[in-house]
């Protein structure tokens, strides 16, 4: 690579290169600095290659190295390693409010996950379910696979729903014991015993049998995206489980919670603005915690790949050569 820095860009549909750009000056909140790793977000960046509108800058996450501090930063040292919601690029520039420190001694592939886990934390903020109670997490792709694991960690009896074997094998080896190919609907253990249902699948069967499953009372949440139609199911099959099953069916959207929480102000309550302490930050500093005690391990399950040669790490990940779920770009090294 030459002394410019470098982006990923898809310039046309399922077209990937590392083009040149140029850094903007540092504001007075903000740090810079050379990136160690990013995070890719399979699903998600393979639907922008097949979508329609180009160029697309992809990236989910990001661990850098502070270079350059703005004016009116404070408590932070040149050389520190920082998290951020960074795109893949070989810099990262972010006001440090929007940054994390990487906890001492951690792995920056290893941070990067804390961005995967905060997809679902938001749904582990707002269920009714509580711990103890069961849950399914349908789809064990990225997403899938580390929301099994925020749920477990949180005291709640989990099991995943898969249908590719690899895949099971993959939770099974991940820690998560019970990973099943089929929604147990007919097992009653399961049928109408089940408070959260996570879909992490986007698949229109997963979420039929999901209503179909959950107890009265029960959530069915959609983390994952419906990129397309997958499958012939009438709404109405979906309406009439609902209805008579007394389930709340809702997006799983991650940005329902603010970025920041704020501390509690009365006259705002009044006013109806919402004063959770809850936000997506708060969700990356608890999977942060979570990572930095051990609580998951996904080392087996990471693949770490150059950024050099950009086109045939994508072209490796639709046609599923690459067998690790999760699959970190190496900045660091290229």
């Amino acid at each position: 690579m030459n002394d410019m820095p470098k982006e990923v860009v898809f310039p046309a549909k399922n077209t990937f290169i590392l083009s040149d750009y140029q850094d903007v000056p540092l504001g007075p909140d903000e740090i810079r600095g050379q990136t160690i790793a990013t995070l890719i977000s399979q699903g998600t960046e393979l639907a922008w290659a097949n979508g329609d509108d180009f160029p697309i800058r992809p990236g989910y996450a990001a661990v850098f190295r502070v270079d350059e501090i703005g004016t009116a930063v404070q408590g932070i040292s040149a050389g520190d390693l920082r998290f951020c919601m960074g795109h893949h690029r070989s810099t990262q520039q972010y006001p440090v409010r929007y940054t994390l420190a990487v906890p001492q001694g951690m792995e920056a592939e290893t941070a990067l996950l804390a961005r995967l886990m905060g997809v679902s934390m938001t749904t582990l903020m707002t269920t009714r379910a509580r711990p103890g109670d069961k849950v399914i997490v349908t789809g064990a792709g990225p997403v899938g696979l580390l929301a099994a694991h925020n749920f477990s960690i949180g005291g709640y009896e989990v099991s995943v729903v898969e249908p590719d074997a690899t895949r099971r094998a993959q939770v099974q080896q991940s820690g998560i014991r019970t990973a099943l190919p089929a929604m147990p609907v007919d097992d009653p253990k399961y049928s109408r015993q089940v408070a959260l249902v996570v879909d992490c699948s986007g698949h229109e069967a997963a979420i039929l049998d999901a209503c179909r499953i959950a107890r009265p009372g029960g959530e069915v949440v959609l983390v994952g995206v419906p990129w397309q139609k997958r499958a012939e199911i009438p709404a109405h099959d979906v309406l009439k489980e609902v209805f008579f099953g007394y389930v709340t069916l809702r997006s799983g959207w991650e940005w329902e919670v603010p970025i920041h929480s704020r501390d509690f102000v009365w006259e705002e309550l009044l006013e109806g603005y919402n004063n959770a302490p809850q936000s997506v930050f708060s969700g990356f500093e608890k999977a942060m915690k979570w990572l930095a005690k051990g609580r998951l391990d996904m080392g087996d399950l990471m693949a770490r790949r150059p950024v050099d040669n950009i086109g045939s790490v994508y072209s490796d990940i639709a046609s599923r050569t690459l067998a690790e779920p999760l699959i970190v770009l190496d900045w660091a090294e290229s």
